[in-house]
């Protein structure tokens, strides 16, 4: 078998076999297959497309070219949530301890930011002391005694897919639904997590732009999930702005405590209470008005916002977040230049604002400043006069003026108010589609 004859048939849109996809991913992980070939055969895969069978091969061989947990002596159901990520989703940090509250395991895998959109690790070190770095007997421990783990991949974690994502990344070949599923699901997969809930943002602030390339992008994942043996369902959410109203890492943790301390109307909680809402009806297989009301009881109750200190504490993090937090920046107010309705929000400006903020990453290596991030005082479809604030910006030493560029351009006003999109787009299960 050679690279060769695989790359001259899927550019002639063949199907390839089990055997012909587990060759290339043993090549690429051996280093035998040079980056040049990788590269073509991607190319391939981007301009003629993979079947669902082939994307399901395509990430089993990939899970199965690292370390794949087991689930060991842990009891009960275990569950993982993924975001396909964008900005101001902090999700993880109330729907882990929800979840946790009413019994169910959560083993959580998450990853660092990257470019405009935040990461779930680097909001978590905003507990001063948090170690994302657990061994496999750590995490194992956690998730058995108090219900739940969060910590990084490991370098033994789906060796292939970091291997093919940079080269993805320098190739022009990140836009391939087939490549992005088996990316996220060979490295869901990889723990033992009975039951995975996706949540895939679509608009300005999401890795899909748009809706029905989301819809795709879920369908595909759910099925390969389902054909791997876990039960696996998927949310289409709306990213057309951010999604809560604070934008950086100590910002984003504190509005993600304040929902656990029952502040529960706004477009953060929303999803958040949904998706919790959703793992609860699937494992305990309750009509998802009835987890619904569960969710919102342990909301009310503290139960879940003691849970997250728990967790907090149990992986080394100070739990001084808790106790009134107080901003140390300085603070900039921007206000509107004209009178009118929000009719559209660039998320990834504001997101990409946070980065010049020092809140982001531009490389891999770089260090973030947990202190930065923008508030928003208004969102889509909000009224607004002239000279009546608009966001605010909380800076320190550097690209406040980047920054506040940004931020001018990012708001769109016009005369008349128009249709907001629905935050909860579409459900997805082995079912189908089901729109909401």
């Amino acid at each position: 078998m050679r690279i060769y004859d695989l790359i001259e048939l899927k550019k002639k849109s063949m199907p390839l076999s089990k055997e012909q996809i587990y060759f290339f991913i043993n090549g690429v992980t051996s280093g035998e297959i040079p980056d040049y070939q990788i590269s073509a055969f991607l190319m391939a895969v981007v301009l003629k497309d993979m079947n669902d069978e082939e994307t399901y091969n395509l990430t089993m061989a990939m899970l199965k070219s690292g370390k794949v947990s087991s689930k060991g002596n842990i009891n009960g159901i275990t569950v993982d949530k993924h975001s396909t990520g964008g900005v101001s989703d902090s999700t993880t940090l109330i729907i882990v301890p929800i979840v946790c509250s009413l019994g169910l395991k959560f083993a959580k895998l998450s990853g660092r930011g990257l470019g405009f959109t935040g990461g779930t690790l680097d909001k978590l070190e905003s507990f001063k002391g948090f170690n994302v770095n657990l061994t496999d007997e750590q995490f194992t421990f956690n998730v058995n005694k108090i219900g739940a783990a969060i910590a990084g991949q490991t370098e033994q974690t789906v060796p292939a897919d970091k291997k093919l994502y940079a080269i993805r990344d320098v190739t022009a070949t990140v836009d391939s639904i087939p490549l992005i599923a088996s990316s996220i699901m060979s490295k869901k997969l990889s723990s033992f997590a009975d039951i995975i809930l996706l949540d895939v943002k679509y608009g300005s602030g999401g890795f899909m732009k748009n809706k029905e390339d989301a819809v795709k992008l879920a369908l595909s994942m759910v099925n390969i999930g389902n054909m791997a043996g876990r039960k696996t369902a998927a949310f289409v959410t709306s990213m057309e702005q951010p999604l809560g109203n604070f934008i950086g890492c100590d910002l984003e943790v504190e509005n993600a405590i304040d929902i656990l301390r029952g502040n529960v109307d706004n477009d953060l909680a929303e999803v958040s209470l949904s998706l919790s809402a959703k793992i609860i009806s699937l494992a305990e297989n309750i009509s998802f008005d009835d987890a619904m009301q569960k969710c919102r009881d342990v909301l009310k109750s503290g139960v879940a916002l003691n849970k997250l200190k728990e967790i907090v504490t149990s992986q080394g993090g100070s739990t001084e977040m808790f106790n009134n937090y107080k901003i140390k920046t300085k603070v900039k107010t921007i206000v509107s230049s004209k009178s009118g309705y929000i009719t559209k929000i660039d998320s990834e400006k504001l997101g990409n604002a946070n980065v010049m903020l020092g809140g982001g990453r531009i490389k891999k290596d770089d260090v973030i400043d947990h202190t930065v991030g923008l508030e928003l005082l208004k969102r889509l479809g909000d009224k607004i006069t002239e000279n009546e604030p608009l966001i605010k910006i909380y800076y320190n030493n550097i690209g406040i003026i980047e920054a506040e560029n940004l931020v001018n351009t990012a708001f769109t006003i016009e005369k008349n108010k128009l249709e907001i999109p629905k935050l909860l787009a579409a459900y997805i299960d082995n079912s189908g589609v089901n729109w909401r």
